[in-house]
Parts: C-alpha cells; sequence; structure tokens
C-alpha cells in the first residue's frame, strides 16, 4: 500500500483529505511562505504548494506527498490570515461588496519514483462578497474567531453568510484542498479511487 502524506499541519486540509477515505499522515513542511519580489498571488500559491511536497518528500521515499497553499486576492493585493481580532475585521470590511480571488494550489510528489515527479493543479475561486457593515463583521468575527483564515472567514461555517455567491469549478478548494482535482492526481499516480 502507498503511504500518502500530507505536507501540512491545517486541521481543515486534513478534514477535507478524510473525505477520500483514504489513511494518510501529516508533516510540516517548515517553508517560508514570503512571495518573491513581482509574484502573483496565483504563482505564490502554485510555487509554495510545491516547495511544501518537495520539504516533506525529501524524508518520506515511497510516497505520495500533498502539499497545498492558498491565498486571497483582492484589488491585486494579497490578503493574509489575519492573526487578530482586528486585522479580520479590517479583512472582512475591505471585501465588503466586492470579488475576492482564492488561488488554491496543490501539487502531488511521487516519491516511489527516481527522480520524484510532480503532479499540479490550481482552482481560482471567486467569491463575491455581500455589503457589510461593522455590526455585522463584528457578530461574525466574535461568533466564528476566523483569525488563521486566509480572508479572515470560514466558508465551511457561518462565513458562508457574508456572500452574495461563489464561483468554483471545486467547492473544497475554497476551504484550502481542492479534492476534485486531489482525486484526478492520485489516479494519475495509480492510487484506485471511486
Amino acid at each position: 500500500m502507498t503511504a500518502l502524506v500530507l505536507a501540512s499541519t491545517s486541521r481543515y486540509r486534513a478534514e477535507l483529505l478524510a473525505r477520500l477515505g483514504l489513511a494518510f499522515t501529516t508533516a510540516s513542511p517548515g517553508v517560508d511562505e514570503a512571495a518573491l519580489p513581482g509574484e502573483a498571488p496565483a504563482q505564490v500559491a502554485l510555487r509554495l504548494a510545491e516547495a511544501k511536497a518537495r520539504a516533506v518528500a525529501a524524508n518520506h521515499p515511497g510516497a505520495l506527498v500533498i502539499g497545498s497553499d492558498q491565498l486571497a486576492e483582492l484589488d491585486g493585493r494579497t490578503l493574509g490570515k489575519p492573526g487578530s481580532v482586528a486585522a479580520a475585521r479590517a479583512q472582512l470590511g475591505a471585501c465588503s461588496g466586492k470579488v475576492v480571488n482564492f488561488h488554491t494550489a496543490l501539487c502531488v510528489v511521487d516519491t516511489r519514483v527516481a527522480p520524484p515527479v510532480a503532479r499540479r493543479a490550481a482552482d481560482c475561486t471567486r467569491v463575491v462578497f455581500r455589503a457589510l457593515d461593522a455590526e455585522a463583521i463584528a457578530r461574525y468575527v466574535q461568533a466564528e474567531q476566523p483569525l488563521d483564515c486566509a480572508g479572515s472567514f470560514k466558508a465551511e461555517g457561518l462565513g458562508i453568510a457574508l456572500f452574495e455567491r461563489i464561483d468554483s469549478q471545486d467547492p473544497t478548494a475554497l476551504v484550502g484542498l481542492p479534492l476534485i482535482a486531489l482525486a484526478r492526481l492520485l489516479r494519475e499516480c495509480g492510487l484506485r479511487l471511486p
């Protein structure tokens, strides 16, 4: 049986991967997530997804290693994880009534072959936020504490109430791990999935 390793300590990504019904372990990639000068958010996400997978793959021969990264983009600038209540409120205020693009990238590194082979995929999910007033933002941040989420919301929870609509090819991409693309990449690696 092929070992499957998720190069992430994100509980959100682990919960998503568990949906595929495959046994897996997790490992911290320890990768610097800073963007390079002039690098677009979609490029950053793809580069970091591969860097995370390759970093963990170096210590897991004979495994399939999954790396993923997500960046939120508003008006051409990246929205990171807020880390504080004030920053979450400010992010949501900036998103009010606007479109935010969520770039989610995926890389599966197959260390069962030499040299290891990397397969990549990317998703762009467009989230249209409804007009949000300061009171609604404060209530939401208090209720869900989305301080570790890019864009300051949890789409799998109460955050869904902040949107007018979501345009996506894969609804799981917004949570951080595009399962449709991942299932395809794992099948390409020879794993049997439904």
